[in-house]
């Protein structure tokens, strides 16, 4: 086949992602995969039978570009409820194809050559790349280790006329610290008066343990007016492989998302919608997610507390961080990989969160699992 000798990639620091390599890993090696962030475990029977419904009533079409109405609406309402901001959900709900797509679409709908992004480290892996792609420019804050706070005196120093977004993630991946209210004071502080967008990546919304309460940028008008905030069915639902969310976003910002959504994908799947729909009726389904996987951190906690592995602070999201100083001075990218390759389990190096590859010898394991799962990895933790 005749092809171009050279193309200039516009990601060339950009390959494979971690979480492909760690779970290929440990496919290759029969490892038990804690690395990538999804549950061994199915969704509510209801969900799926929904699914089926909705196909078997004829659901099967295109739906909508933002979204099925009906859908929507269990949104706003929803929204609502928990954050006390009423959103419009014919002009201010858009439905996506997972949240990473939102994200990519949000700062896509907003970001022009030479723009300026604030965002945090470890930070997730999709953010830069979607900021380079539309020409802007990332602008990289260290989180405080070990407890992942930011250090807003440093953030006010980096903001210029160039400033066009700041990102955030609360609960937040990797770490699972989450912001409290004096954060969002701080933020809502620095921004106001300017044309500053935030986006609030919000995923892990309802898995926050401790009674904490999850502080949306909802909360805060002020913020709230010129936020995206994104979130995702698929941590809320244990449903990560249908690839569904939905962003939030005043009538302006929502515009221009839906601009880019419907040269993207246009519409997402409608069974699903439809199925949705109908759970986010019933409270319930993710009014109950705290106490579950704080069980389940709890558990996995407890099952590796004998180990030489730290166990670090974990307040939201369904990962917790082990520190292994005390068991090898390896960089943690070697070091994850000789686990899944000589002891057969799994998990992410922190450092490929950084763009300068801070290393402070910790790695990520997701406690989404059975309990079968936690039990058969901690007793291999233990061993090390």
């Amino acid at each position: 086949m005749n092809h171009p000798s050279t193309i200039s990639s516009k990601l060339p620091k950009n390959g494979q992602s971690i979480f492909s390599i760690m779970s290929g890993l440990a496919n290759e090696h029969d490892a038990i995969n804690l690395s990538q962030g999804f549950p061994d475990f199915n969704p509510d029977e209801r969900l799926t039978k929904l699914v089926t419904e909705g196909m078997r009533k004829g659901f099967n079409q295109y739906a909508p570009m933002p979204g099925m109405m009906e859908l929507r609406e269990v949104i706003a309402d929803k929204t609502y409820e928990l954050y006390g901001i009423d959103y419009s959900a014919p002009d201010e709900v858009t439905v996506v194809p997972g949240a990473t797509y939102g994200i990519f679409a949000a700062i896509s709908s907003v970001i022009k050559e030479d723009d300026e992004v604030i965002l945090f480290e470890p930070a997730y892996d999709c953010y830069v790349p979607a900021i380079e792609l539309n020409g802007g420019k990332p602008i990289r804050v260290e989180l405080k280790f070990p407890n992942f706070n930011i250090d807003w005196a440093e953030v006010a120093k980096l903001i210029t006329f160039r400033t066009k977004m700041i990102i955030i993630n609360t609960p937040h991946n990797p770490s699972g610290c989450v912001l409290g209210p004096e954060d969002l004071k701080q933020l809502a502080k620095l921004v106001h008066g300017s044309d500053i967008i935030i986006l609030s990546d919000e995923v892990y919304e309802h898995i926050i343990f401790d009674n904490t309460r999850h502080e949306s940028v909802a909360y805060y008008p002020e913020l709230a007016e010129r936020s995206f905030i994104v979130s995702s069915f698929g941590k809320t639902y244990h449903t990560t492989g249908w690839k569904m969310g939905y962003v939030l976003a005043p009538r302006n910002l929502t515009r221009e998302l839906r601009k880019v959504h419907q040269f993207l994908a246009f519409s997402t799947s409608s069974p699903m919608q439809y199925a949705y729909a109908k759970m986010l009726k019933n409270p319930k389904t993710y009014n109950g997610l705290p106490q579950f996987y704080q069980e389940k951190r709890d558990y996995f906690a407890e099952l590796v507390r004998g180990s030489r592995f730290e166990l670090l602070p974990c307040s939201g999201s369904y990962f917790q961080l082990l520190k292994y100083d005390k068991i090898s001075d390896e960089g943690d990218e070697d070091f994850a990989k000789r686990l899944t390759i000589e002891h057969k389990i799994a998990s992410i190096p922190i450092s490929v969160f950084y763009r300068n590859k801070t290393d402070n010898n910790v790695l990520r394991f997701c406690f989404a699992k059975s309990n079968e799962t936690l039990e058969k990895a901690a007793e291999i933790l233990c061993t090390i």
